[in-house]
């Protein structure tokens, strides 16, 4: 692990050149670049799959890379919770890779430790994403109260690329 406690499983040195851009779905060459890094941060949830699918849909559609990010919420400090969230988060980018390479799209794998917020920030800023995409619930009028501030929220208060919040389908 990298002193800023990053860690990516980078197996593949690097992708071989295409010699035309990935087309779009309506038949046209995407904008080349628009979005070259797309960071994508994933979660247990209906909407964190949402968001998964979405990053590696546009970054398809651009001909960009995808950064697969899962924070380990280290706060509480119990060892068995944090090695929980661990295994949860490594099958989350490896679902993530999974879902890259079926629609042609380099995913790399990122863990990071910490609060969501600030290592997502971080993270963007470091890396030079230019898109950054987060799910994000519905949200009752309780969860309003316990927590005013969701993590897309804080997000985009704080972050220097353009964030992208979805939600899961309505099917």
């Amino acid at each position: 692990m990298s002193a800023d406690r990053d860690t990516a499983d980078t197996t593949d040195e690097s992708p071989a050149i295409e010699s035309s851009a990935p087309e779009s779905p309506a038949g046209e060459p995407p904008a080349a670049g628009r979005f070259e890094r797309v960071l994508v941060v994933t979660r247990d949830d209906d909407a964190g799959r949402a968001a998964v699918e979405t990053g590696v849909d546009l970054a398809a559609a651009y001909g960009a890379t995808v950064d697969a990010l899962y924070v380990v919420d280290d706060t509480e400090g119990w060892d068995m919770v944090v090695e929980r969230r661990e295994r949860t988060g490594e099958r989350l980018v490896e679902d993530a890779e999974a879902r890259g390479a079926d629609a042609g799209v380099d995913v790399e794998k990122w863990f990071r430790y910490g609060t969501a917020r600030e290592e997502v920030l971080d993270f963007a800023a470091a890396h030079d994403a230019d898109l950054i995409v987060v799910g994000s619930a519905r949200r009752t009028g309780f969860d309003r109260l316990v927590h005013p501030e969701p993590l897309p929220v804080r997000v985009q208060r704080g972050a220097s690329a353009p964030v992208m919040v979805v939600g899961p389908d309505d099917d």
